[in-house]
């Protein structure tokens, strides 16, 4: 099942499978520098209590997105 990061739910894991088109190409491009490459597996760690930003667990370290930049990464779901 495919997902976008942003559609994830806390706890819940995806390994990435691509980025849309739309999004931000120099985001991109610090992302994959950070550990966001195919085949990662991201977990949503927690969600703000405004519901943005998100954190997410990468590599064994956490990073947060805005939900915008979340809805750009394409992920298929870990069982």
């Amino acid at each position: 099942m495919i997902k976008t990061l942003d559609q994830l739910k806390t706890g819940e894991s995806g390994k990435l499978v691509s980025y849309n088109e739309d999004g931000d190409t120099e985001l991109k491009r610090h992302l994959m520098g950070m550990g966001f490459v195919r085949g990662s597996e991201i977990t949503l760690e927690k969600i703000a209590p405004l519901g943005d930003p998100y954190e997410y667990k990468v590599k064994g370290y956490s990073v947060c997105l805005r939900k915008e930049e979340a809805k750009n990464i394409e992920v298929e779901i870990v069982e």
